[in-house]
């Protein structure tokens, strides 16, 4: 679990890359600059550690290129102690983002395999989270409602069931599009029964499945 100089150089690289590329919000630049990446990847990929790319971690996902993490991060305009319902986590990097800015993370993972490491992984970094294995489109309508729902996979449809478990005034975050390319979509909940949609560009993410895998 070693985090040396050089690993926090490299970061700091990273952080000068991502502000060059357009992300602004400080906040996040910290996070990015706080988490070290590269105890998240897999060992044949820990050269590529602070690269801004996503690679592969196993069940067919990837951890998320460190650009889409800050956008989407920022998107979600995230203060501390709010509760955030995160849809799908993966190697548990975005979960680490969340949490350094002082949120309190509800994480979903339908991969067992996944959510068994991630889990495993970020208590050993005494990263504190609420995780659950089970299926994103359901979310978690117990813990909510949430200040901000961050979705980390392809969303073919805007799941009801989220939308529902988001709070009045709330953000929801989501890639929203078919295999080839997603739209990263912005709902804000206006009222109980209104929500303003805005789109934020184009990217590619895994698809987002419903139910669980063993």
């Amino acid at each position: 679990m070693e985090d040396s100089y050089r690993h926090k150089g490299l970061r700091k690289k990273l952080v000068d890359e991502l502000e060059k590329k357009g992300i602004i919000d400080q906040n996040v630049l910290r996070a990015i600059n706080n988490v070290p990446r590269h105890l998240f990847m897999e060992s044949g990929f820990l050269n590529f550690s602070y690269k801004d790319s996503a690679f592969p971690i196993g069940a067919n996902q990837t951890i998320s290129q460190p650009y889409t993490v800050a956008y989407q991060t920022q998107l979600l305009k995230l203060n501390p102690r709010e509760k955030v319902l995160e849809i799908g986590t993966g190697s548990g990097y975005q979960t680490a983002v969340l949490l350094e800015m002082g949120a309190i993370v509800y994480t979903i993972e339908r991969q067992h395999e996944l959510f068994m490491k991630s889990k495993s992984l970020l208590e050993k970094l005494r990263y504190t989270a609420h995780f659950f294995y089970g299926d994103g489109y359901i979310g978690k309508p117990t813990y909510g409602p949430y200040h901000k729902i961050l979705v980390t996979a392809g969303a073919s449809e805007i799941p009801q069931n989220l939308v529902d478990q988001l709070m009045v005034g709330g953000i929801m975050v989501i890639p929203h599009g078919d295999n080839t390319g997603q739209e990263m979509v912005v709902i804000e909940k206006i009222s109980e029964n209104e929500t303003k949609k805005t789109n934020h560009g184009k990217f590619i993410f895994v698809p987002m499945l419903k139910g669980t895998n063993k």
